[in-house]
């Protein structure tokens, strides 16, 4: 008997598996049972003649037929895509997008504004993944991502939101009972609160370098949030985004005349999605969102930075 070529909804669980390494979490992505994920990659591999995934206790791991066939997956996912982006177009924004953005943009920023855009659609769902990572748009780990910096990935659409300054901020608390900051020389006397560095998932989050080899971080956190309630907390001094600290009356700018750095925001699509009603409406918002708080992101009596000034520390 010949064997039948796959069709998209055997290549559907392919992907998922190929992505994610596991039954159960391809199970979770396509919204069925870890179960039928397997029982529909075994269906395709018989309907192949050909073993596409190495079996472990760490997971599925592509062979080298598998691998073959990736390419022609994604392609057949591009073009289904496409056509359901097509049709999209015309009809009511609905369905569900999901963002990935930093954590101090996704949480701070986001997540407080995003209700007005789904009382408007009824029908469009969000999920915000605010964490400090890479998202891959090829594997669609995400229909919109929010950078630091421009695309890295193939067949991406990008655009710049916003630039954001950053000072050094600690807390009322704290710098009433620390040593006084009259300049520069002062900051190595006082503790910092920064990123582990080892761990950063860009060197856009590298700050403390610009204040000089003086200055390093004696409590450390990935995550921004933490670092924030550290500082709050009177742990010392930490380089924030203006728009975070805005948010904690309770934190005050240090030296803000003479320390000061410069990041952007970066709003990436994959181009199999840029027609897709849903992710334009959210894509849309955000952008509109952004803008609108061009005062925020500027920071404590400044106006933004001109898009070359990646930061300065005054002499």
């Amino acid at each position: 008997m010949a064997r039948v070529g796959p069709n998209w909804d055997d290549l559907r669980f392919f992907l998922a598996v190929a992505r994610t390494g596991t039954l159960s979490a391809a199970g979770a992505r396509t919204g069925t049972e870890h179960t039928t994920v397997g029982r529909r990659i075994r269906a395709l591999e018989e309907g192949l003649g050909a073993r596409l995934f190495h079996r472990s206790n760490l997971g599925y791991a592509l062979t080298e037929d598998g691998a073959n066939l990736l390419g022609v997956a994604e392609t057949m996912e591009s073009a289904f895509l496409s056509a359901s982006a097509a049709t999209e177009a015309a009809q009511a924004v609905s369905g569900t997008v999901r963002i990935g953005a930093p954590d101090g943009f996704g949480s701070v920023f986001l997540a407080p504004r995003m209700h007005r855009l789904t009382a408007r659609h009824p029908g469009l769902e969000v999920e915000i993944m605010a964490t400090a990572r890479i998202f891959s748009l090829s594997k669609r780990e995400a229909d919109i991502v929010i950078s630091l910096s421009g695309p890295q990935q193939a067949r991406v659409v990008a655009r710049r939101l916003t630039d954001y300054r950053l000072f050094v901020y600690g807390a009322e608390s704290y710098l009433a009972a620390a040593a006084p900051i009259a300049g520069l020389a002062d900051l190595p006397a006082h503790p910092f609160v920064g990123y582990i560095e080892d761990m950063l998932f860009t060197r856009e989050l590298n700050y403390l370098g610009a204040l000089g080899p003086a200055v390093s971080a004696r409590l450390r956190s990935t995550n921004l949030l933490a670092q924030v309630h550290a500082t709050l907390g009177g742990a010392g001094l930490c380089i924030l985004p203006a728009f975070i600290a805005a948010a904690h009356p309770g934190l005050v700018p240090v030296l803000p005349e003479a320390v000061s750095l410069t990041r952007s925001f970066h709003m990436h699509i994959h181009e199999d999605h840029r027609k897709a009603a849903h992710i334009r409406a959210v894509a849309g918002f955000i952008a509109g969102e952004v803008e609108a708080a061009g005062a925020l992101f500027a920071g404590p009596g400044a106006q933004a930075a001109s898009p070359g000034q990646r930061g300065h520390a005054a002499p």
